[in-house]
């Protein structure tokens, strides 16, 4: 399984990744401990010019990684007939025990790494780097979280034997099944409807409340990761069957497919864009103590949270209006 082209690409891409990442958080804990903005000193100008390669090296190392966690999810879909028993990218992940704690790691990591983006790009506003040494200390810790990744994901694709026998999606998605995603399944649609809803309703007017009053970022951040868990258990509870067209089928996968236009990853890339924005509006709350950034936060925030709610807009608005011209009814 190891030599198929995409799984190849996606290793060669986790290890560089990886690779970059630890070297940039050593440094960066070098950074943390001795960098100080007054002194003129040699070790203070080679750590200047190694912050301003390392930033612009971990910009597009971690925007890559977000775009990354959308191929890995498309490889095990594209390969999924190669395993008996699986009908998706759903199956690929069951074939051992390492796919689904991958692909968690992986949403995971896009967020932290989206944060650290925000991050980055508020310290690179300041004239005194006021967010250099926690930006750094936060880098040497996704070091470690992307090399958890690397070898996670190591383990899972040389693990993969095409003469095991995987679970397909009705079998994992499905309401017999006494598990977290069985349970989920079974959860009663209009309940979930109705706490899809309020929670959506609820995070657009907080994230109205904070553009209008400039208060409240933290609240909306958590509402943002709060939505984005409600959003993620709405579609597989009553959201996808409006797409399938059936009531027994909850798959979150199948949507990737050509059946369904990809749709899923517009919505998956909403929600995962969405959730990256809004928790950045508290990243950039956190940081307001600095002077320097007084000016710049506000601004920041405010296009971080519109970006945000129109993404989950998007999201949501994809949903209703499957649900509203499809001739299925639950």
């Amino acid at each position: 399984m190891i030599q198929h082209p995409a799984v190849i690409a996606l290793g060669g891409a986790a290890l560089t990744t990886a690779a970059m990442t630890l070297y940039a958080g050593a440094y960066g804990l070098r950074i943390h401990r001795r960098w100080d903005l007054t002194s003129g000193s040699e070790q203070q100008l080679v750590l200047e010019r190694k912050t301003y390669l390392i930033s612009v090296i971990m910009a597009y190392t971690l925007a890559f990684q977000i775009l990354a966690l959308f191929l890995f999810i498309q490889t095990t879909d594209s390969i999924h007939n190669l395993f008996t028993g699986a009908m998706c990218a759903a199956g690929s992940l069951a074939a051992n025990g390492y796919g689904y704690p991958l692909l968690l790691l992986k949403i995971g990591n896009c967020v932290i790494a989206g944060t650290w983006l925000i991050s980055n790009h508020l310290d690179s506003k300041g004239y005194d780097y006021p967010l250099i040494k926690p930006k750094y200390l936060l880098l040497a810790l996704i070091a470690l979280l992307f090399t958890a990744e690397a070898v996670l994901q190591t383990l899972y694709f040389t693990g993969l034997q095409a003469d095991v026998i995987t679970s397909c999606c009705g079998s994992l998605f499905g309401g017999a099944r006494e598990s977290i995603t069985g349970d989920i399944a079974t959860l009663p649609p209009k309940l979930m409807i109705a706490v899809f809803t309020s929670a959506f309703l609820l995070y657009l007017a907080s994230g109205v409340y904070s553009l209008v009053q400039s208060r409240g970022w933290l609240v909306f951040a958590a509402l943002s990761l709060g939505l984005f868990l409600v959003a993620g258990v709405a579609l597989i509870s009553f959201i996808s069957l409006y797409f399938y067209e059936l009531p027994t089928h909850h798959c979150p996968f199948c949507i990737l497919q050509k059946e369904y236009g990809h749709v899923g990853y517009i919505l998956y890339g909403c929600l995962l864009g969405g959730v990256i924005c809004g928790t950045g509006c508290g990243v950039a709350e956190l940081s307001r103590g600095h002077a320097s950034l007084g000016e710049i936060i506000p601004a920041v925030q405010k296009r971080a949270a519109i970006a945000a709610m129109l993404m989950n807009c998007g999201f949501a608005a994809i949903a209703v209006t499957r649900i509203l011209t499809t001739s299925f009814r639950l």
